[in-house]
């Protein structure tokens, strides 16, 4: 078992002593015997233990009577899923630093230096949003209207406010310091939690409302549960990569970028997150104008995508690498000069808007 785990035999001693993974029988010759329950147990041990926490911590989680192994899974996953972003964002500074370093000039200071080793991807991108990402009135309005009756509304990954409808009682949630300063005078309140976490007791709103937001949690289903039980109506506005073939129903994700189907690879499927709301799903088209520059918003606009200030205000281009972007833009801007772009996509011109996977889940 130690060999298995590559931990100590003095390690399962010590988890045995503190009653953290407790083998449930032992051999005619005193040797501990662990069963597959044993084994599921230490993994999940093992796996918050290699995550930085502490083994009380862990005891708790692990221990945790509100969670079964499928919730502790899911929790697991979004965990790892929030180190592989902090670290994709790590390598795409650091691949900066060294082009920099190459081309003898240094535009990164100290302060850049150390800061990013301590930033979430909101960290990283958020000082970009002012400039492209703004509410959208025909989205909005398909999502106030979800809202219902609702006076009092949870906004959850707020981010600077965009889509917070203006005649009700919104109370915002957003974990990124950077979001929060970004939020402008005489925006709603605005408090600093997860979506997993939310610090409010049960059925505290009459509507809770998550937009372009969900992708960024650790834990998606979680936080999706969450933001039911503290209300009593869920609108939230997400994207499906569930569907056979959605990869090819944008031409930036088709024929420039499909390193974005490895960032969606562990996402829940529409039903997943559907079901864990207990609601149900409606898709909104994009317009072909659409105001919120979010990843898909000009899909009738392709030299937009060739603006950096666009880019880096969607975490999907940090999150590819600077390779993976350069080599897609630097391809985009060739289509577009020879009118291959063009030909490629006559079809799109005479559309007003496009489908292409948006999807507002109600409850």
């Amino acid at each position: 078992m130690a060999e298995l785990a590559a931990v100590s035999v003095r390690t399962l001693h010590h988890y045995d002593e503190i009653g953290l993974v407790r083998p449930s029988a032992r051999t005619s010759g005193g040797y501990r015997a662990y069963s597959a329950a044993d084994v599921e147990r230490l993994r999940e041990v093992l796996a918050f233990r290699r995550l930085g926490f502490g083994l009380r911590e862990i005891a708790d989680l692990v221990d945790d009577p509100a969670t079964d192994p499928i919730a502790r899974l899911h929790r697991l996953r979004g965990l790892l899923v929030e180190q592989r972003d902090r670290t994709a964002v790590m390598v795409t500074a650091i691949d900066k630093e060294l082009e920099e370093r190459a081309m003898g000039v240094r535009t990164t200071t100290p302060e850049d230096q150390l800061k990013v080793f301590g930033a979430q991807l909101y960290e990283a991108i958020g000082s970009a949003y002012p400039a492209t990402r703004r509410t959208e009135p025909r989205i909005a309005e398909r999502i106030w209207d979800a809202l219902g009756d609702a006076r009092t509304v949870l906004n959850v990954g707020a981010g600077t406010g965009s889509y917070e409808p203006p005649d009700r009682e919104v109370t915002a949630v957003e974990p990124s310091a950077v979001m929060r300063a970004q939020r402008p005078v005489g925006a709603a309140p605005c408090v600093a939690a997860s979506a997993e976490r939310l610090p409010f007791a049960d059925q505290s709103f009459d509507a809770a409302m998550a937009v372009s937001t969900v992708h960024h949690w650790p834990d998606p289903v979680a936080g999706l549960r969450e933001m039911r039980r503290v209300a009593r109506r869920v609108v939230v506005f997400t994207y499906d990569a569930s569907t056979t073939g959605w990869l090819q129903r944008f031409w930036l994700t088709r024929d420039y970028l499909p390193e974005f189907a490895g960032l969606l690879a562990d996402w829940p499927s529409l039903a997943d997150m559907t079901r864990a709301i207990g609601g149900s799903a409606e898709p909104v088209l994009v317009p072909w104008d659409c105001a919120d520059g979010f990843f898909e918003a000009h899909w009738r606009r392709p030299e937009a995508y060739l603006d950096e200030r666009v880019r880096r205000a969607v975490s999907v281009w940090t999150r590819v690498g600077p390779r993976a972007e350069q080599r897609a833009v630097n391809t985009l801007r060739a289509d577009l000069a020879s009118g291959r772009w063009t030909e490629r996509n006559r079809d799109l011109v005479a559309l007003d808007a496009a489908e292409l996977g948006l999807r507002l889940l109600v409850a």
